[in-house]
């Protein structure tokens, strides 16, 4: 493309057509052309008037060439097989069949001021046919299939060459327009739709097949207008894209102080056409050299469909566009710092994407995120983005360690199979330590014990509360931790110093009896009740005597614990039976009787020489 710029900067291009295989470029002056396939690349001399028109078949291995001088030229570009003709008056256009390439379709037409037909016979030989004339001159032919489309200076027309028949005339809208100056664009959107751009008007046509009921001296074939609607600007170029239109536009606006027009850059949009007006899609303004001194006829647009590539033809300049892939959709949404689109974008279609990864931009969104100040958002991000990437995690903790928000990714942190080094979660247990006692108490609930070293976790946890021995939080979190490394004597200190409600369920679950003989008055004293169904739930634990023994000294406790076991059943405990009738005596006088009545094991003498029971019984 570089050649092509540099015959550019002192020539200029007065037509181009493209293919897959072929590009092919007309240069103004030097009248040769310049030819660039995927095979070979060549440049030769055609004319030494103004080439008009170029075009090729389907294969792109035939092409035909005319101009100003009236040359007509159709040759193979690999074969060299030629043919040529010269006629009296100007050339403008020319179309090869699609299947030329075929050898029972060697035909083309030409447009001046008649539309001529040329087709090769058995013997070789050329036989020529007058399609039409008498309307001026042919400006633009497009042949699709069967059916050949041309513009003159009255309207459109489409001849079918299989049946031989006009099937109708398209007349033209913006007559105040000269015809030479604002030329008439065509395309095939498919075999039977031709759209049709003409000064600032655009219309849809469709071929279609009339009922045989009607036919009577009727062409078979008739057309449908399914769309036509007024553009803001003048048309310069048409081609199809999937169900739109791409629209090249030559553009003139009015001065602010003066009163005169003036060109300004050409534009490229895509339309979505709709019955009787169309929605603008996307528009681009074009930088092309020499924009200012450009008319509407010297813009062309061609497109190579396999590719879909849009070229843009002036005479300074060639313009490549193409249709923007998901990788640009997503370039302009992060342009535009539309994080969030950018990332759904990817994922959705992530498959397809080949300039850009998932990750970054998810990375890009996290710290467009974190300099906006929204840090939460920014670490929720983290679990979607960062996935199972242990090093992108640290890297994160640890940005979010440097700006003083490591409380903000804690709670996203991995915690299941996926895990980070322990020092990571006793980095940010420590900074929770040193000024949340609330947050830390709720990670060491909610994390599992094995993500941590626990032994420094309860070193830290002592070292605080050396300053602040009698707090709550601190001391139930130490509780958990021991619990956790299965020091459950030390936890259940901790439980009964605090009188918390998990003791009991503490030493059922671990069976901590062995650790509670000696804090069984720590016990009772935080719930009587509780403590003795507990104890004699487990009297082959712990038994009586021991219980007794570690009573002794409050005796106002060994009443409940003696009394309820006697509820129980009335044998056991019988040797403390004597012993009873003085507690019944000082702490629960109204259950002395009924204790007296049931209890076998206690001789009445005793009572009669017991002084509060007898007073009692008096």
């Amino acid at each position: 493309s570089n050649g092509v710029t540099e015959i550019l900067q002192k020539d200029a291009a007065s037509c181009m057509t493209v293919h897959d295989k072929v590009e092919v470029i007309i240069h103004h002056t030097q009248r040769h052309f310049s030819l660039k396939s995927t095979h070979l690349k060549y440049r030769f001399h055609i004319s030494s008037v103004k080439i008009n028109q170029i075009s090729l078949d389907e294969s792109g291995e035939h092409v035909g060439i005319c101009s100003e001088d009236g040359k007509v030229q159709v040759f193979g570009l690999y074969t060299r097989e030629g043919f040529h003709e010269n006629f009296d008056c100007p050339i403008k256009v020319v179309a090869l069949h699609p299947q030329f390439t075929r050898s029972n379709y060697k035909q083309f037409v030409t447009g001046g001021n008649k539309l001529l037909l040329y087709e090769r016979n058995w013997l070789n030989r050329w036989k020529t046919s007058v399609l039409h004339e008498g309307e001026g001159s042919i400006t633009a032919i497009q042949w699709r299939a069967n059916l050949i489309a041309w513009a003159n200076n009255v309207g459109v027309k489409i001849y079918d060459i299989g049946t031989k028949q006009r099937i109708t005339n398209v007349l033209r809208d913006n007559v105040s327009l000269r015809p030479d100056m604002y030329p008439c664009s065509l395309c095939w959107k498919d075999n039977s739709s031709l759209i049709v751009g003409w000064g600032s008007s655009i219309k849809i046509c469709v071929v279609k097949e009339r009922n045989p009921t009607e036919m009577r001296d009727l062409p078979s074939r008739y057309v449908e207008i399914v769309s036509a609607f007024e553009t803001e600007f003048f048309i310069s170029g048409l081609a199809p894209l999937a169900d739109q239109l791409v629209t090249l536009y030559f553009v003139k606006e009015n001065s602010d102080h003066m009163d005169e027009e003036f060109r300004a850059r050409p534009r490229l949009d895509i339309i979505q056409p709709l019955p009787e007006s169309c929605e603008e899609i996307s528009s681009d303004a074009l930088t092309v050299r020499n924009f200012q001194d450009n008319e509407c006829r010297d813009y062309r647009l061609e497109h190579s469909e396999g590719e879909s590539l849009f070229y843009i033809i002036s005479p300074k300049d060639i313009v490549v566009a193409k249709e923007r892939d998901q990788d640009d959709h997503i370039d302009w949404l992060l342009e535009k710092k539309k994080y969030e689109e950018a990332l759904m974008a990817a994922e959705i279609s992530f498959k397809n994407i080949k300039r850009h990864d998932v990750q970054k931009i998810g990375m890009a969104y996290i710290n467009h995120l974190v300099e906006k100040g929204d840090y939460d958002s920014a670490a929720r991000k983290c679990q979607k983005v960062l996935g199972k990437n242990m090093e992108l995690w640290e890297n994160e903790v640890y940005r979010f360690k440097t700006i003083g928000q490591l409380k903000a990714i804690s709670q996203y942190l991995p915690r299941g199979d996926l895990r980070l080094r322990p020092a990571i979660y006793e980095m940010i247990l420590h900074d929770f330590l040193k000024t949340d006692y609330e947050g830390f108490a709720t990670l060491i609930r909610e994390w599992p014990g094995e993500l941590y070293n626990n032994m420094a976790i309860v070193q830290a946890v002592s070292d605080h509360l050396k300053k602040e021995p009698t707090n709550r939080i601190l001391l139930t979190t130490l509780a958990e931790l021991y619990t956790y490394d299965q020091r459950y004597d030390r936890a259940l200190e901790i439980y009964l110093r605090l009188r918390h409600k998990d003791v009991y369920q503490l030493i059922h679950k671990h069976n901590l009896f062995s650790s509670i003989e000696d804090k069984i008055v720590l016990l009772m004293d935080f719930d009587k009740e509780k403590a003795v169904d507990m104890l004699l739930d487990n009297e082959d634990k712990l038994s009586t005597d021991r219980v007794v023994e570690e009573l002794a000294d409050r005796p106002e406790l060994l009443h409940v614990y003696l009394h309820k076991l006697f509820k129980r059943d009335h044998h056991k405990g019988q040797k403390y039976h004597e012993r009873q009738i003085g507690l019944y005596a000082e702490y629960d006088r109204p259950n002395l009787l009924p204790f007296l009545r049931d209890s076998t094991h206690c001789p009445l003498e005793k009572v009669q020489y017991h002084p509060t029971a007898h007073s009692n019984l008096q």
